[in-house]
């Protein structure tokens, strides 16, 4: 009996004493949240509440949203992008309605200028080149060809046609040029022989404001001539315009 109230008494006293590694339990009192004296060396009763979580107040801003307010200024403009690339061809259009007529031009002027002359007698070389004067005018526009030195003066320039027609003599040469100018441009020739014959040469020239044309007789290096009489006109010469051009005019 004895033993075992000693055994309960020392249980007793083993529960009264805490475990060395547990804090102490402050025993709290209605007059600890009192600081202690100053100097007293005592420890704050808050002092084991230094690590209390700090508590911070959240406002949800979605439910104080106020009314909507004014539109802003607009502000500068941007800078211009890159340019992009070209679109495909879009669908033709509808036809439009027919325009007005416009106001009337001014009249073309129209520009001519011909001649055709003959020459009724025959003509022998001599020691020196001759133009072939011609005594009959079948159409000379404007006297553009003179008929004292047998040259057409251009008075309109452009493109012109060109045509000579000579009737040979028996048994001598036959030797011409059509000039430009000074310049030989193309020959009427025909050997001598037994039976005269009909020769011709055309061309077309282009020529400037105070240009001349005409035919010429080679000088005498062999016996050269043509024929006609005063019945007949076997010697022509021709020429007119067929485009003019805007030089001089």
């Amino acid at each position: 009996m004895l033993g075992v109230l000693t055994l309960l008494s020392l249980s007793s006293l083993v529960a009264l004493v805490p475990p060395p590694n547990v804090p102490p339990v402050l025993c709290r009192h209605c007059c600890d949240h009192l600081e202690p004296a100053e100097g007293s060396g005592e420890q704050s009763p808050t002092a084991g509440f230094n690590n209390v979580p700090e508590v911070r107040t959240y406002i949800n801003m979605t439910i104080l949203k106020g009314d909507k307010g004014e539109r802003g200024d607009r502000g500068t403009p941007g800078k211009a992008g890159q340019e992009g690339p070209p679109g495909s061809r879009g669908a033709m259009g509808s036809k439009g309605s027919k325009g007005q007529a416009g106001l009337p031009g001014d009249p073309c002027k129209v520009q001519y200028s011909a001649f055709s002359v003959g020459r009724r007698k025959s003509l022998h070389s001599l020691e020196s080149y001759q133009a072939l004067v011609f005594d009959t005018v079948f159409v000379n526009l404007d006297d553009h060809f003179n008929m004292f030195d047998g040259k057409f003066l251009c008075q309109v320039p452009g493109i012109y046609f060109f045509n000579v027609n000579i009737h040979t003599w028996n048994f001598k040469e036959t030797y011409l040029h059509i000039m430009h100018n000074d310049t030989e441009q193309a020959i009427v020739y025909a050997q001598p022989s037994d039976r005269s014959i009909m020769q011709s040469q055309s061309l077309m020239l282009e020529l400037k404001l105070k240009d001349e044309v005409w035919i010429r007789l080679y000088k005498r290096e062999r016996e050269n001539a043509i024929y006609s009489d005063d019945v007949d006109v076997y010697i022509t010469f021709n020429g007119y315009l067929i485009k003019g051009s805007l030089e001089g005019n």
